[in-house]
């Protein structure tokens, strides 16, 4: 799961290791990849956290590889990182 720390993201990981998915909570923000994590393991899911940013093909690679060492496979991948600048929320015109 990428953007895994907090928000939607959090609640994903969350949601799928309620249904004994085995969770990597990969995000730019460590500690709170690492607490997802925690949360996950407390409830007594499987899961680690990476910390990686994935705009960087080398960080993506290194996620994946440490995905199958972990776990030997993957079966669904959450794209949900999101950086968002400038946005501006304008009123709907028809």
């Amino acid at each position: 799961m990428t953007g895994g720390a907090r928000g939607l993201g959090k609640h994903f990981c969350l949601a799928l290791a309620q249904e004994n998915a085995k969770v990597v909570v990969t995000d730019i923000l460590a500690d709170s990849a690492e607490k997802t994590s925690l949360e996950i393991l407390a409830e007594g899911g499987q899961s680690i956290a990476l910390n990686a940013d994935v705009t960087t093909e080398s960080e993506t690679i290194r996620m994946a590889d440490e995905t199958l060492k972990a776990f030997g496979r993957i079966d669904i991948l959450v794209n949900n990182a999101a950086l968002f600048y400038g946005i501006t929320r304008k009123p709907y015109q028809i």
